[in-house]
């Protein structure tokens, strides 16, 4: 989602992964530092990942944020339709999904009205309209893949297997610093 977000590329990570729970086959908690690829003049960007089935009292928790050289922004998966937006040196601002500020992109994947609450079932939705904007478009003759179409690509999950596999290499490894 970070790569998605911010357009940057992941160089090299180092990871944490532990059960906690006796007799969990699979891993229920996860630190992760990332490192992001250079991006033209600006500093490699750097990150981190903390997910955990093993929180009491996160019910999900699922939540994102950014700092930049222009300010931040914050997003929750438990209030999907709002967005914190902290330009440096200004007040923390609030933008809705269908408000002022939201922008023609952000227009265009919403499924409702403003004031009512789209959340988890309507994001596969749009995933799924986007696909289905793709293949009209690439049926047609002479056309091609429109610039802002966007749902996940094989890349995008080959991408995610590998990132998987490298967080398992360098937990193995101590946490060791690992390429992707």
């Amino acid at each position: 989602m970070a790569r998605f977000v911010t357009g940057l590329e992941l160089d090299s990570l180092a990871a944490d992964l532990d059960a906690f729970v006796p007799g969990r086959l699979l891993d229920d908690n996860a630190h992760i530092l990332l490192r992001f690829k250079a991006n033209g003049n600006a500093p490699a960007a750097k990150g981190m990942l903390w997910a955990s089935q093993v929180a009491p009292g996160n019910e999900n928790g699922l939540k994102l944020r950014v700092y930049g050289t222009k300010g931040g922004l914050e997003w929750e998966q438990e209030h999907p339709n709002q967005l914190w937006y902290t330009p440096f040196g200004e007040e923390k601002r609030l933008i809705t999904r269908g408000g002022a500020g939201a922008g023609p992109s952000a227009a265009r994947v919403s499924r409702i009205p403003a004031g009512h609450p789209e959340g988890y079932l309507e994001g596969f939705a749009n995933i799924y309209a986007e696909a289905a904007r793709a293949i009209r478009a690439m049926r047609r003759k002479g056309d091609k893949m429109p610039k802002d179409v966007v749902f996940p690509t094989v890349e995008d999950g080959v991408e995610g297997v590998a990132f998987v596999e490298a967080c398992v290499k360098s937990s193995k490894k101590n946490g060791a610093w690992t390429k992707l």
